[in-house]
């Protein structure tokens, strides 16, 4: 896998898919979006920013998921669950996705804290690209635990 700082909870989120056609979502979210596959095969993972996308055919249940089926979105319109990837530039990461043939639902628009658009990976997979625009930056819970090491006392 990539390298990357160890997680401060000893866990890692990654995003799971279901494809039609793992190597044409494989190309996408490599040559499009910019990942590097870090395991090949089905399921392939692709290590994107700090996280990673697992990408895998549908299938039926398994002992563990016992009445589960999995398959692409049946109607892309209607989303339940969507991977939100966060940037610094997103008229520079718009313009260079679309310059790799990524086609958005619109270009960037401003909200009240951020700027954000919408693309669909090539099974319908819905996708936020945003930015925030707050002048205090993102938020964070005061609750939620620092993701920076402690400092060491004295």
């Amino acid at each position: 896998m990539a390298e990357h700082p160890p997680p401060p909870w000893r866990m890692v989120l990654t995003h799971f898919i279901v494809s039609d056609d793992v190597e044409r979502s494989k190309r996408f979210y490599t040559e499009v979006l910019g990942g590097t596959v870090e395991r090949p095969g089905d399921p392939v993972n692709v290590a994107l920013a700090n996280s990673w996308i697992v990408i895998n055919g549908g299938g039926g249940p398994t002992d563990d998921k016992p009445t589960v089926i999995l398959e692409t979105p049946p109607d892309p319109d209607r989303v339940s669950s969507f991977l939100n990837i966060r940037v610094t530039d997103i008229d520079a990461v718009y313009a260079e996705w679309s310059a790799r043939g990524a086609q958005f639902l619109t270009p960037p628009k401003q909200h009240p804290y951020e700027k954000r658009c919408y693309i669909r990976d090539p099974d319908g997979h819905l996708i936020e690209l945003g930015q925030t625009t707050d002048p205090e930056g993102d938020w964070t819970p005061a609750h939620w635990p620092s993701s920076r090491p402690a400092e060491k006392s004295e």
